[in-house]
């Protein structure tokens, strides 16, 4: 990629978030992604052209230097901070306005500093052989994994009831969503398959934004962002079908919706237990029994027929549960040792820096996070260690898994269609540092989604009904199969 020859007409618009836009290259398997601002800034940029470079760089190395070590090399992408021409940025914002949703247009893409973050686009790679069949990709916010044990806690509604299931009646309460999603990260942190092959389900019935796919870097499944709808569920399923023909759960020689889905849910299960070849120590999960359930959660523990040694330690998912673990007090009993960073800064507003606040996320940064006393001795470094914990946490608490499929080659294939290889391709992404001075906002967040579930939620029985994707005679077979793939 030639930086002084770029042409906006090779870039098209790929997504966004609350603080990102992203683009993705028409033949080289990159993307950019460059950052947002209010709309009212855009005659006047709230940084200058060397802080937002320091920006992106932060992001760069807290991956490098802390996420990498935390989740492990296999898992993460860094990239690179780049320097773009001005005038091919504000040419590519013009392009891509027309594409983004409407709820989103409050902000506006950075066209000033010229700064931006390349990335491998890990829904297009480019890694594997191409073969006549389009890869597919699939991404999901896993969310939060465990529930808390702080004694900080004052509501024990938290301790029962995980943060997403909460989370949801609050947004729908606001109007965020339409529908609540069903999805529970507890079930998918378990490392039963039954439990996680149950929680993928419900990601796929209401994907809101937590479960999309791409077929060939394009996507074919997400919410509807615009009008905060479900996607088409028999669409996604006739796509399917083109991948998964094979299967071995044929009724009158044809491959029933619900098969379709078993194998594709399945296959995702073996992808997020996947790990090196080798390496497949079991760990037992480290929460008492008890508490890896959420009581909102619609599995029924009845269910299950085998039960699980945890997650292996080598796969993505125990990985990023270890690293929000680091989470110890809750935002509840983190808040008063911000509270004392606060005061103590107010005071030396020069110990900021010496505190690394900001920054730089360099190794010495992590030797701290890794040594902090488990006993609060008072002093401003405990609190501010703890801190950084909790900002670690939050960031995998929020972060995204990629799982790409690859279609075996022809040769390798079955005459009915694709086969599978077994060396999935599972990416760790969205890890930029949470900034430190969010942590007021955060508390008041977890305060107003503990009260409004509180008033709101139902009992299980009057959960309104899940959309209807199967026959008759699939409804009846409840069964979720486990075959070999």
């Amino acid at each position: 990629m030639e930086l002084d020859k770029m042409d906006e007409n090779e870039w098209q618009y790929h997504g966004e978030g609350n603080k990102n836009l992203v683009v993705a290259h028409v033949q080289l398997s990159k993307v950019l992604r460059l950052l947002k601002y209010p709309a009212e800034d855009s005659e006047n940029p709230p940084q200058t052209v060397e802080q937002t470079f320091r920006q992106l760089q932060n992001c760069v190395d807290f991956s490098s230097n802390v996420m990498t070590s935390l989740l492990g090399e296999k898992f993460i992408h860094t990239g690179e901070v780049v320097k773009l021409p001005l005038e091919f940025v504000r040419q590519l914002s013009i392009k891509v306005q027309h594409q983004r949703p409407a709820w989103r247009c409050d902000k506006v893409m950075d066209i000033y500093s010229g700064c931006a973050l390349c990335l491998p686009n890990l829904t297009s790679p480019n890694i594997y052989q191409p073969t006549h069949t389009p890869t597919l990709c699939i991404e999901i916010k896993p969310k939060w994994g465990f529930l808390p044990s702080s004694k900080h806690v004052s509501k024990d509604i938290k301790t029962r009831v995980c943060r997403f299931c909460m989370y949801q009646h609050y947004k729908v309460a606001i109007g965020r969503w339409k529908r609540r999603s069903l999805y529970c990260p507890l079930d998918l942190f378990s490392g039963n398959r039954q439990r996680m092959h149950f929680a993928i389900r419900q990601l796929i019935e209401e994907p809101q934004n937590n479960f999309k796919i791409f077929e060939g870097g394009r996507c074919i499944y997400s919410s509807a962002e615009g009008n905060k709808d479900s996607s088409d569920l028999s669409s996604l399923l006739h796509h399917l079908r083109t991948y998964f023909q094979y299967g071995n759960n044929h009724i009158n020689g044809h491959m029933t919706n619900k098969a379709v889905l078993n194998d594709f849910i399945q296959l995702l299960v073996n992808a997020l237990l996947s790990g090196e070849v080798g390496d497949r120590e079991m760990v037992t999960e480290r929460r008492p029994e008890g508490r890896s359930f959420c009581e909102a959660s619609l599995f029924n523990k009845e269910r299950i027929r085998h039960g699980s040694l945890g997650l292996p330690s080598d796969c993505a998912l125990f990985r990023i549960l270890q690293t929000q673990l680091l989470d110890t007090l809750d935002i509840e009993g983190l808040y008063p040792l911000y509270r004392r960073v606060e005061q103590h800064l107010q005071t030396f507003p020069k110990q900021r820096a010496h505190l690394q606040v900001d920054g730089p996320y360099n190794k010495a940064f992590l030797e701290k996070l890794k040594k902090c006393p488990n006993e609060d001795d008072g002093s401003v470094e405990y609190a501010v260690t703890k801190i950084h914990q909790h900002r670690v946490a939050m960031t995998v608490k929020d972060c995204s898994i990629m799982i790409t499929l690859v279609p075996s080659s022809e040769e390798e294939g079955d005459e009915d269609g694709p086969r599978w290889r077994n060396d999935f391709l599972v990416s760790i992404l969205d890890l930029d540092p949470k900034p430190f001075d969010n942590i007021p906002f955060q508390l008041r967040l977890d305060q107003e989604i503990v009260s409004c579930y509180l008033r709101t939620a139902l009992p299980k029985d009057s959960l309104p009904p899940l959309p209807d994707i199967f026959t008759a005679a699939e409804r009846d077979d409840c069964t979720l199969l486990f075959h070999p793939m």
